[in-house]
């Protein structure tokens, strides 16, 4: 498997993907948000949005045929992740793998290093 900043697995692509489509909107001309805020039950939360443009200080990383636009301070706490998505019966829906993480709350949601 090929190292990237941060991945987007098969089945989290072919979601976001198929969300671009049903919101209307190109997934080559828009981006899918990920990063790091403070806050959550372990100390940092997870973000991920939809936006239609880069900012200066963003890193654009394509996992996947998804463009995803990361911030400069974002980016050391999530190199080496993969969003993941998972449809089972617990249906966690998007979720993190993050091999940087200490610490993680049992929602997925916040971590900490």
């Amino acid at each position: 498997k090929i190292f990237k900043m941060v991945n987007v697995s098969d089945l989290a692509a072919q979601k976001l993907l198929d969300i671009f489509i049903e919101e209307n909107k190109d997934p080559k001309k828009n981006y899918v948000r990920v990063g790091v805020k403070s806050g959550g039950c372990s100390g940092l939360s997870y973000i991920l949005d939809f936006e239609e443009k880069a900012s200066t200080d963003d890193k654009v990383v394509e996992s996947n045929g998804v463009n995803l636009l990361i911030n400069k301070k974002s980016l050391l706490y999530l190199i080496g992740t993969t969003l993941e998505y998972s449809s089972g019966l617990n249906g966690k829906g998007f979720y993190w793998e993050n091999p940087n993480a200490q610490r993680s709350c049992g929602c997925g949601e916040s971590f900490s290093l």
